[in-house]
């Protein structure tokens, strides 16, 4: 049962009288007063913490970790892979087999080609000029060297949307 405000001699009934209790400052600061000009008190044994570390511990603490990356991720657009008709897979198979036979004149082409994406369904269509340097119709891939970045790839056969020929060397 809750004590009776009435029959309690030590129950604060008031504000005021709770302020004066408490926060009379005035009254009890002539206890402390031999402790205001002391040097503040150093470890021997602890080194003094930086303003970094103690920061730190008062910087807002991430209760569910990796969260804001998985939101990150989730927005990030993807695009779906393009399935070619029969006509212009057959117009892309012509093109190869125009560029196998100039092969040795190495080829410039302007190609455009999907890439996956490593952590979720769908990708990127990326195209990059540059010269054939190899068509392999067992693994069926193109041996291709760009011109941007003087880099070697390897482009799958069936992930090419458009292959176009700029010129032969």
């Amino acid at each position: 049962m809750y004590p009776d405000a009435s029959s309690d001699s030590t129950w604060i009934t008031s504000q005021d009288s709770l302020s004066d209790s408490f926060f009379n400052s005035a009254a009890d600061s002539h206890l402390y007063e031999d402790m205001f000009h002391l040097p503040h008190p150093r470890s021997s044994k602890h080194p003094p913490m930086s303003k970094e570390n103690r920061a730190a511990q008062f910087s807002p603490f991430a209760a569910l970790t990796g969260y804001e990356a998985a939101v990150t991720e989730t927005a990030r657009h993807t695009q779906d892979r393009i399935l070619l008709d029969d006509n212009r897979r057959a117009l892309l198979d012509a093109r190869l087999s125009f560029i196998q036979e100039h092969l040795s004149e190495h080829p410039v082409v302007s190609i455009t080609y999907f890439i996956p994406d490593a952590k979720k369904e769908g990708g990127a269509y990326v195209s990059r000029m540059g010269d054939i340097r190899k068509i392999d119709t067992y693994t069926r891939h193109i041996l291709f060297h760009t011109q941007e970045d003087d880099a070697l790839l390897s482009i799958p056969i069936d992930d090419i949307i458009d292959l176009e020929e700029v010129s032969l060397s």
